[in-house]
């Protein structure tokens, strides 16, 4: 079975209001297994500038998301709300 990734493009807008999404977040992470492979600043090459890329594999398409429908994510998210703009994408990987 293929693993599966979050893409994440993130801008923070809020910084204090964004470290309530951080403080809770890493818990949904922890719960489904996930792994971060790339987090923070990247050099834009094309497209639009985000302030921060992060990539997130997991075990399976049903684990990204499982996690991102997860209660303890969902919440997270509403910590997250109006404090940045955001791109979040799920792909499965390659075979």
């Amino acid at each position: 079975m293929p693993k599966a990734y979050w893409i994440a493009n993130v801008t923070v807008t809020d910084p204090v209001a964004y470290k309530d999404y951080q403080a809770i977040a890493p818990d949904a992470f922890t719960e489904f297994g996930a792994r971060f492979l790339a987090r923070g600043e990247a050099e834009t090459l094309e497209g639009r500038p985000w302030q921060r890329r992060v990539v997130i594999e997991f075990e399976s398409l049903e684990q990204a998301h499982a996690c991102y429908n997860s209660p303890a994510y969902r919440a997270a998210r509403e910590k997250r709300a109006g404090a940045c703009d955001a791109d979040i994408a799920i792909i499965e990987g390659l075979a």
